[in-house]
C-alpha cells in the first residue's frame, strides 16, 4: 500500500498505478455530483448531447455541497460524501463516456464499476464518515456550478481542492475490491461463529453481508 499526492487531471497511467488501500490526497478540481445530477448527465449523453462541463481525466465526487454566498462567490461549509451504492450504473456511465479517472465516495460500489473501472483505467476512493467540515476547509475556492436548477445539493459543483484526503482506495482498475475482501472475512468469520455456537452453517439469518 502506497501513498500518493495526486494532481488533477489524472491520465490513464497515473490511475491504473493505484491499488486498494493506497491513500491518496487530490490537488486541482473536482466536480460533484448526485442523483439528479447523474440523471441528467446520463440523459443528455443518452440523447446524443454534449455536456456542459469536461469530466476527460477528470474526478467526480458523490457528495451534496452545502454552501454559502460570500463576497460574490461562494464558500463550502460542509462536503460529506453520500452513498455511491445507488451510482453505481451512472458511475460507470461517465468512466465509460467521458473519461472520468476517479470516483470519490461512500461505501461500495457494485460489479458494474468495478469491470468499467478494469477496462477503462479508473479508480474508486472513500472519504472519512463525519469529516464534512473538515473536508470543505480542502476547498480553495469554488471555481465555477452547474444546473443550479437541480437545487443547492444536486447542481455540480466544481471544486478547487488542495491535498483533498486522506482517501482510501476502495475499488481500483486491477480488479481489487476492498469492500468484496472485507464482506468475504466477516462471512468466514460468521459461518465460524455459528459452527461454535451448534447453528447451520449454511443457513443465511442475516441479510448482510
Amino acid at each position: 500500500m502506497g501513498e500518493y499526492r495526486l494532481n488533477l487531471p489524472l491520465n490513464e497511467e497515473g490511475a491504473r498505478r493505484l491499488r486498494v488501500g493506497d491513500v491518496v490526497y487530490l490537488t486541482g478540481e473536482v466536480y460533484t455530483i448526485r442523483d439528479m445530477g447523474y440523471e441528467r448527465a446520463v440523459k443528455t449523453l443518452n440523447e446524443g448531447g454534449r455536456l456542459p462541463f469536461n469530466l476527460k481525466d477528470g474526478a467526480i465526487w458523490h457528495c451534496g455541497p452545502i454552501v454559502r454566498e460570500e463576497g460574490g462567490g461562494w464558500k463550502p461549509v460542509s462536503l460529506g460524501s453520500t452513498t455511491s451504492s445507488r451510482f453505481t450504473g451512472h458511475a460507470a456511465r461517465l468512466v465509460e463516456g467521458c473519461g472520468v479517472r476517479l470516483i470519490v465516495g461512500k461505501g461500495f460500489m457494485g460489479e458494474e464499476a468495478l469491470t468499467v473501472f478494469r477496462n477503462r483505467g479508473a479508480a474508486y476512493a472513500v472519504t472519512t464518515g463525519g469529516a464534512a467540515a473538515y473536508y470543505a476547509d480542502k476547498v480553495r475556492r469554488v471555481k465555477d456550478v452547474y444546473w443550479r436548477d437541480l437545487g443547492m445539493p444536486s447542481a455540480v459543483w466544481v471544486l478547487e481542492v488542495e491535498e483533498l484526503g486522506p482517501l482510501i482506495v476502495g475499488m481500483d482498475s486491477h480488479g481489487g475490491d476492498m469492500f468484496a475482501e472485507v464482506s468475504q472475512r466477516v462471512n468466514v468469520s460468521i459461518r465460524r461463529v455459528f459452527r461454535h455456537l451448534g447453528i447451520d452453517p449454511k443457513h443465511r439469518y442475516v441479510w448482510w453481508p
